[in-house]
């Protein structure tokens, strides 16, 4: 079983940067698509939004509003998934969650990613101003 494992979650000024990792702790991941997720505050449970993912040929695809801020990428040979984020803004704010699947389209672009078959408990992310 996949077990993902979210950490890297904290608080910051409006600016800042954090690195969120996702690590693999179970058996080998033989999907095609991993990606970041998040929930606002407020949100319905089990409503979440696609922000990146990557396939895994290595193409990259992102919401339009974290474009240029956010940055997916793996390291195979760590198991591990991270997203590196820049310039923060307050409305990041939210809980981060990784996750794994095999699916027909792996675009994170609409938000609405589907089809993912695991999922890590997530981690917080807030954003002061």
């Amino acid at each position: 079983q996949v077990q993902l494992v979210e950490s890297g979650g904290g608080s910051v000024q409006a600016g800042g940067s954090l690195r969120l990792s996702c690590v693999n702790s179970g058996s080998t991941f033989f999907g095609n698509c991993m990606a970041w997720f998040r929930q606002f505050p407020g949100m319905a449970r089990g409503t979440v939004i696609s922000i990146a993912s990557i396939h895994k040929d290595g193409t990259t695809t992102y919401k339009d509003t974290v474009k240029g801020r956010f940055t997916i990428s793996q390291d195979n040979a760590k198991n591990t998934l991270y997203l590196q984020m820049n310039d923060l803004k307050t409305e990041d704010t939210a809980r981060y969650y990784c996750a794994a699947g095999a699916v027909a389209g792996c675009t994170a672009e609409s938000g609405q990613l589907n089809g993912m078959d695991f999922w890590g408990q997530g981690t917080q992310v807030n954003i002061s101003s």
